[in-house]
């Protein structure tokens, strides 16, 4: 009877190993509270570690030694195969490749409100040689002081923001999403759509700003719900709104999805990570560097906030940086180079 239950506990640890591993292949990766789980590879993967230590000292006893073993084997398949994603992804790189004249470079930040100081927005838009930024939850009132700093640093950007309730006076900064385009773009303005709400994310705002001229790329700053137990299916739709701002054509999507990759895969269309954009942190060696907590060592966090284009673009260099400036969020640079 035992060995019959330990049988039984070995093939419910394999569903459950294939399931973490893998959680498209049977479309659960959208689902609570596995979408929770699986935000973390890192974690994950220290998981199936801790399994592979308890299977080990189990073995010790010769009456637990053959169902000790078979764990021991699916939580060793499990912890490679976790790893060998997450290598695959790219565990962190440290620094850019040089600027070209014709590369822009992308900054995504998750400011949380007040938490990063204008100058300090401003000195990494400096250091980094930013020409487009995405800033959910910061107000157009620090936008605009970092345009002024960007200004007298001879470096002009445009300011342009989204206010999900304009309505309430000082509410909180996760209902603002600010987007600050380098003047040498040419002149952009938020769609209507975008401000009026009639075509946004659900509860916090993303802004989509397309060029007035018709020349360059249309940008989205993308704020997507967090996929709490009573948000999912808001988050969800929000997803799929993101995904839908990335047709064919020339896009750059930048901001905090609030989603990994792994939560990612139903929306993604014709070889795209969401709609037809794909994402560039993955494509340059970085797409397992978490941005979220900052609170915790980077490769532990859970890579959320993104930068992804069209294929108009080539991803050159990507860059997750250590110091978060007081945010809850790190921020994350991206270089991309016209195709053709």
């Amino acid at each position: 009877m035992l060995r019959l239950f330990g049988i039984l506990l070995t093939v419910l640890f394999a569903i459950a190993t294939a399931i973490l591993v893998w959680p498209q292949f049977f479309q659960l990766e959208t689902t609570f509270p596995l979408a929770q789980i699986i935000a973390s590879r890192a974690l994950v993967f220290a998981g199936f570690a801790v399994i592979v230590i308890l299977a080990l000292l189990l073995m010790l006893a010769r009456p637990m030694r053959g169902f000790a073993a078979s764990i021991l084997i699916v939580a060793l398949i499990g912890a490679s195969a976790t790893g060998l994603v997450g290598a695959t992804r790219g565990l962190g790189t440290g620094s850019l490749p040089a600027k070209t004249d014709a590369a822009l470079r992308v900054l995504t930040w998750n400011t949380n409100g007040a938490a990063v100081s204008a100058d300090r927005i401003a000195k990494v838009i400096t250091e980094q040689q930013v020409d487009i930024v995405a800033l959910p939850e910061t107000s157009e009132q620090v936008g605009e002081q970092i345009a002024i700093r960007m200004r007298d640093a001879g470096d002009p950007m445009w300011v342009h923001h989204v206010n999900i309730r304009p309505d309430v006076a000082n509410g909180p900064q996760a209902w603002q999403t600010t987007i600050l385009i380098s003047a040498k773009l040419g002149e952009y303005s938020v769609i209507a759509s975008s401000r009026d709400g009639s075509s946004n994310t659900s509860s916090v705002p993303s802004a989509v700003a397309m060029p007035v001229d018709g020349t360059g790329p249309t940008i989205v700053a993308v704020h997507a719900v967090a996929p709490r137990e009573d948000a999912m299916d808001r988050w969800r739709s929000d997803l799929a709104w993101i995904a839908d701002q990335c047709p064919a054509g020339d896009f750059i999507l930048a901001g905090d999805f609030n989603a990994t990759l792994d939560h990612m895969a139903s929306f993604g269309s014709d070889g795209g990570t969401m709609g037809r954009c794909h994402d560039v942190a993955s494509a340059t060696g970085n797409g397992t560097a978490g941005t979220w907590p900052a609170s915790v060592p980077s490769l532990l966090g859970a890579p959320i906030d993104h930068v992804m284009a069209s294929d108009n673009w080539q991803a050159t260099g990507s860059l997750v940086l250590d110091d978060a400036g007081g945010s809850d969020h790190r921020a994350l640079v991206a270089q991309l180079e016209p195709v053709g």
